[in-house]
């Protein structure tokens, strides 16, 4: 199976950098005095020079805004507006979603409690303030959040790699993405609950230790490891870990706080859903790729782990540093 997956391996030093899930989230908060509290936050990196930017209904405008201030891998602006005709049954759009390849989460806090929430991309860049929640709205965007954060993720989604050269196939491979379920479906729950809280960069930190640790347990004879005799063991005490990082993201983007079990679940489930898909595609680009002279070449076949290990040391090391420098 090493070999099978080297060709995808083969593209991940272009993608060098992790890509820490940071979409853009615009909240809008209904004040007793009528004005709207409005903080617009976007990734200080975006994939072309056309901004994002966020569009109220007509009838708002400006009474005052701040400058742009660095916050976490994005920047922050707050503002304060006036709308004549409320925000009930009225479009907030933003713009720049296609051409930067991004979404936004909109969430609406109106004054009386209820609190809307929206996923925007390309497809759909505004969305329609209804009168009552949507729960089968929340079902559908936290599940496409929760695909979208598993895909963005690429040291996640370096570590489900990592499981299956591990593992390879049949029983042990559900036996092994079962136990990182668990895993990290725990921590997620929990995290996001509010049962305990957690140091963010720290935790990103072991992350990338659990990516380093996993390309070592890769270097070891099946027979001399434990860990590779039973690799749910693994997978299950570092998906804690990467449990954390995903509720470190959905907390970054918020909850609907009338509708926070529903949300949990199928950002849960949609992590799943996007978890499973890209294993598919492995397999299946696996299976191509064996039938090409190039998969058997020792060089190449060990070329996978030789990544994964470097690619985990350099996040180890710059995330090491945000910890001593935090």
């Amino acid at each position: 199976m090493r070999r099978l997956l080297v060709l995808l391996l083969l593209i991940v030093p272009a993608l060098s950098w992790a890509h820490r899930f940071a979409p853009s989230s615009l909240n809008i908060e209904e004040l007793p005095s009528g004005e709207l509290a409005v903080r617009w936050k976007t990734p200080i990196q975006l994939v072309s020079d056309i901004p994002l930017v966020p569009a109220l209904p007509e009838s708002c405008e400006v009474i005052e805004a701040s400058p742009f201030v660095p916050a976490g891998t994005g920047k922050l602006r707050q503002s304060m507006y006036r709308c004549a005709q409320g925000l009930v049954g009225q479009s907030i759009e933003i713009s720049g979603l296609g051409i930067n390849q991004s979404s936004a989460l909109v969430t609406v806090v109106l004054q009386d409690g209820v609190t809307h929430q929206a996923v925007l991309t390309d497809q759909n860049p505004s969305f329609v303030v209804p009168e009552t929640p949507d729960h089968l709205s929340v079902v559908g965007r936290y599940s496409v959040l929760g695909a979208e954060h598993i895909w963005a993720g690429l040291d996640h989604l370096l570590f489900v790699l990592g499981l299956l050269l591990l593992v390879s196939g049949g029983r042990r491979l559900i036996y092994t993405i079962t136990a990182f379920t668990v895993g990290h479906s725990v921590t997620l729950a929990m995290v996001t609950l509010g049962l305990f809280d957690y140091p963010v960069a720290f935790v990103e930190f072991l992350i990338a230790v659990s990516i380093f640790a996993l390309a070592i347990e890769l270097t070891r004879s099946s027979g001399h490891s434990r860990l590779w005799r039973r690799p749910w063991l693994l997978a299950g005490g570092f998906g804690l870990l990467h449990g954390m990082g995903f509720a470190g993201a959905l907390a970054e983007t918020g909850l609907p706080q009338t509708n926070i079990p529903l949300a949990l679940l199928f950002f849960n489930i949609g992590i799943e859903l996007g978890q499973l898909a890209f294993i598919a595609v492995l397999l299946l680009f696996a299976r191509v790729v064996s039938r090409w002279p190039i998969s058997s070449n020792p060089v190449i076949v060990q070329s996978p782990v030789l990544l994964l290990g470097v690619l985990s040391a350099m996040w180890c090391f710059e995330r090491g540093l945000a910890v001593i420098a935090g």
